[in-house]
């Protein structure tokens, strides 16, 4: 068996470092490789030449063979040479990739994590959205991103927390609740007009038919008095949608109470039960209301209030938002005494801190991008480190099928649900297509790609990757343990040592993803490893009759399958045995 594994990037950081310390004992240059592109250009290429060249004021190439000279030798180096305007190139000998194969099958389900985040407790918190109705696609996209991204950060080393943020408490859930009541009053024949701007799906109609089957008329008011008094729907919809829920508040009284937390319940139990399908699971349900009734609005209002960042105008009251960048105050306290959603925002987020969280990552939608600056506005004010939040916006997915485009509307209740979406395609591939752009970038959904049996199809091709490779170990019919113990010098030929190079990327690929909150980079790696290994496929014959030979080969496709399997988990999608 190949001697145990040294990870050669990290050797070479090492070297380089000396060898730069002898040249220039005085800098403090940070030692970065890169993997070339290109396989001619050796296997790293160091640019400390180029950095050093100014202040040692000579030529970068020939800074360059100082370095090379003054490298300590190295059982893992074949050759270096200089390059282009002074890059060091380094070709590795074939020894420094082969041992890799037996310390991915000895380090398993752990190999490509990191201790990048050191334990440091980070928050993530996606999805939110409003418990009004049935996910959709645009929250799919925030599901998979988001919870890939928790992954990522996990497997990087952090203590990561994953939060739904409920909006519970508001004038959303108010309409929820009388657009549920008004369905419930057909029911028992009162005739009154449902307004346009109320919730249109008939999932609000199912949830009339469950309070009818169970309480009967027991909710029903006069059509006249819920009626009284409202301003026109034709010429002011809003007012005379406000002026319906005031009514049923005042008619209900104490029973508006069931109607409401009937409808939170059913809608946020169906978002739960849908999330927990896709394999999206949080730590923490976090409920607006407790917000409100733990008093931490009126205590964040009052501190920001008494040092100077609210003052009050027209019986509003306003937070100095324009003070941090905003583009106009905002109001936090309606002059009807009602707190508005940005208010339990500040309290929420400073809640998080206090909570303990080091770092906070909130991911919404590229819409909310205004609200970045008047949200880390209100921290600082607060006395907190704005640095410490990161939101990273995720665009909206478009929905393509056949060349046609699909429309969304949620208040009319025109959408494609995430359930719908997930039951028509998978949510393997759900899960793999939504996180296969850069997350601020604008994704077009082919359902037809996705349902696509075909090399077309990532995820599909990833997955067949995977379950080849199980075919040929099922094939083989031996004891896999025996693999730790192959011979894996045997393991030259260039496609082998091209997909040994694709494996060792791996720690870097995810590390790299956590740093840079990026899953996306984890499904592009995921695709080129696939390749290589389907490359490796048609150029070896695994099941060949030198012994020495088939178990190495078999050492390096039973290590592929297992960085395979462990990308595939860090995205939340399945990695089968069979196809």
């Amino acid at each position: 068996m190949t001697s145990s594994y040294i990870e050669p990037k990290s050797h070479l950081v090492d070297l380089f470092r000396q060898a730069v310390r002898h040249v220039a004992p005085d800098s403090e240059i940070t030692i970065d490789l890169e993997r070339p592109k290109q396989a001619s250009h050796g296997d790293f290429a160091c640019n400390a030449a180029m950095q050093l060249a100014r202040s040692l004021k000579r030529n970068p190439r020939e800074v360059a063979l100082q370095i090379i000279a003054a490298l300590p030798s190295s059982d893992l180096v074949e050759k270096t040479e200089v390059a282009g305007p002074g890059f060091i190139n380094v070709f590795l000998k074939a020894r420094a990739k082969q041992a890799l194969a037996g310390h991915i099958l000895a380090r398993g389900n752990a190999f490509g994590s990191t201790d990048l985040g050191r334990g440091e407790r980070i928050q993530v918190e996606f999805v939110s959205a409003n418990p009004t109705g049935p996910l959709h696609v645009g929250h799919g996209r925030g599901a998979a991103y988001g919870a890939s991204l928790a992954n990522v950060l996990a497997f990087a080393g952090y203590n990561v927390h994953r939060e739904f943020y409920v909006n519970d408490a508001g004038r959303q859930m108010d309409i929820l609740a009388l657009s549920t009541w008004l369905r419930y009053l057909e029911l028992n024949g009162q005739k009154i007009p449902f307004p346009g701007n109320a919730y249109q799906g008939d999932y609000v109609k199912v949830m009339a038919e469950g309070i009818y089957a169970l309480h009967g008329d027991k909710y029903a008011r006069d059509a006249s008095h819920i009626l009284a008094g409202l301003p026109d729907a034709g010429t002011d919809p809003e007012s005379h949608l406000d002026g319906l829920i005031a009514n049923a508040k005042r008619l209900l009284d104490q029973d508006y109470a069931y109607i409401h937390g009937y409808a939170l319940e059913e809608q946020l139990g169906d978002s739960r039960n849908d999330l927990t399908e896709f394999g999206v699971v949080f730590d923490q349900w976090f409920s607006e209301r407790t917000l409100h009734d733990a008093g931490l609005i009126d205590r964040i209002v009052a501190d920001l209030q008494q040092h100077g960042h609210i003052y009050e105008q027209d019986g509003a009251l306003w937070f100095r938002s324009t003070a941090f960048g905003d583009e106009k105050d905002r109001v936090v306290k309606r002059d009807n005494g009602i707190y508005t959603y940005f208010a339990a925002d500040i309290a929420y987020h400073i809640n998080k801190f206090e909570r303990g969280f080091s770092r906070v990552v909130d991911i919404w939608g590229a819409d909310h991008h205004g609200y970045i600056p008047r949200v880390k506005g209100a921290l600082k004010a607060a006395g907190q480190d704005p640095e410490r939040l990161e939101v990273a916006l995720v665009q909206f997915a478009v929905l393509w099928e056949g060349g046609q485009k699909k429309s969304m509307s949620t208040r009319a209740g025109q959408y494609v649900t995430l359930r719908d979406l997930r039951r028509e395609v998978g949510n393997d591939a759900c899960r793999f297509f939504y996180v296969l752009r850069k997350s601020d970038q604008h994704l077009d959904f082919d359902l037809d790609l996705a349902k696509s049996q075909s090399n077309e199809n990532p995820v599909y091709y990833i997955q067949y990757a995977h379950a080849r490779i199980a075919r040929v170990l099922e094939a083989w019919g031996g004891d896999p343990a025996d693999l730790a113990e192959a011979d894996l010098d045997r393991l030259e030929h260039a496609q082998e040592l091209a997909l040994l190079n694709r494996l060792a990327e791996f720690p870097e690929i995810c590390a790299n993803a956590a740093a840079d909150f990026a899953p996306h980079s984890v499904a592009y790696y995921l695709k080129d490893l696939a390749a290589d290994l389907h490359g490796l496929y048609a150029a070896c014959q695994f099941l060949v009759d030198n012994e020495a030979l088939k178990l190495a080969r078999l050492a390096l496709i039973a290590a592929t399958r297992q960085v395979l399997r462990n990308g595939l988990t860090l995205l939340g999608v399945s990695a089968p045995e069979q196809m």
